[in-house]
């Protein structure tokens, strides 16, 4: 089975819309490889693109911090709230149809509580200049830990619905 089975593509895009609204985070759903089956992108930040735009900050940040949490997240069947290497926040939400795995949504690009970016590292895996890399993270809002729960606990009730075949955009706001 695959998310496809589910959920038709639009109605995934219409889910990661409306993860972007509520939160402001960059949302996307991922099959069970790890690969984003939307080409949707709402980013949350000015550094995020700055990374996934070089060939290293896509493997070695952004899909490391996916692969590694949703593995967590598919081995407990619950979601996961951590940082990326890069120091923003990550969520991914596991989809199970009864017992089968069939990918998770993610959320991300805040930092966490009082976290920060960690410039040194971009700099070493990506290769930008790490004051370029603090320019681009000066207005990167922050997510309280509880307000991360919070919109995991709205993503996994919407993947329920999903599930369930209830599923209805309906405008939820994050507290």
């Amino acid at each position: 089975m695959k998310l496809t089975d589910i959920l038709p593509l639009e109605k995934w895009i219409e889910l990661e819309t409306e993860i972007n609204k509520i939160s402001g985070l960059d949302s996307n759903v991922f099959n069970t490889d790890g690969y984003r089956i939307t080409d949707l992108k709402n980013w949350a930040n000015k550094l995020c693109p700055a990374i996934k735009a070089t060939d290293k900050g896509q493997s070695f940040i952004c899909a490391v911090a996916h692969m590694n949490l949703s593995v967590q997240a598919m081995q407990t069947k619950d979601s996961i709230i951590e940082e990326c290497d890069a120091g923003l926040v990550k969520i991914v939400v596991p989809i199970f149809v009864k017992d089968e795995f069939l990918g998770a949504v993610g959320a991300c690009g805040f930092l966490l509580d009082d976290g920060e970016v960690d410039s040194f590292l971009i700099n070493k895996i990506t290769e930008i200049d790490e004051k370029e890399t603090e320019k681009l993270s000066e207005s990167i809002p922050s997510i309280s830990t509880g307000k991360a729960e919070s919109l995991a606990t709205i993503i996994k009730e919407k993947i329920d619905g999903i599930i369930q075949g209830k599923f209805h955009l309906k405008s939820t706001t994050l507290s």
